[in-house]
């Protein structure tokens, strides 16, 4: 069975405020996409509190793949660019950048690399318990936007 050529990970905390801007990018999405809202291309949505070293599995046989976050700072409403394999690796058991992911690809599948882009929503409130500020809220509908065009 074949994956789709396209994978979308969001990684954030649905419970900090502006850090839940990658889940919430990811239910909108999949409710377009069941609403018919989106192109008609096949990608795969996925989601978790952090990027892993497990994660490198999910990377394999795609085409293309976006790394979507909150951002504590940078542009808003986002930042939308290339992701290339760090130059040095330092595994944790907490969470990965998403150049430290493909650093691991690189040494453990190999072969060619996917397209890979971050979608950095810039967020501004991380407390604990609160909703999406309403700045990080007009921040996700843009990149929403933006990024249902790119697809």
């Amino acid at each position: 069975m074949s994956v789709p050529n396209t994978l979308i990970i969001a990684c954030g905390n649905p419970s900090r405020g502006d850090d839940a801007l990658g889940p919430n990018l990811i239910e909108r999405l999949d409710a377009m996409r069941a609403a018919r809202m989106v192109p008609d291309q096949a990608f795969d949505l996925l989601t978790d509190f952090q990027l892993q070293i497990e994660h490198v599995l999910d990377l394999e046989g795609r085409t293309r793949v976006v790394f979507v976050d909150a951002a504590l700072s940078g542009p808003a409403p986002f930042a939308f660019g290339p992701v290339i394999p760090e130059p040095a690796l330092s595994i944790t058991t907490h969470a990965m950048s998403p150049g430290a992911l493909l650093r691991v690809y690189t040494q453990v599948i190999g072969g060619s690399l996917p397209d890979c882009r971050l979608l950095a929503i810039r967020g501004y409130a991380f407390d604990l318990g609160s909703g999406l500020s309403p700045a990080a809220e007009r921040n996700l509908r843009a990149a929403l936007e933006y990024l249902c065009k790119w697809l």
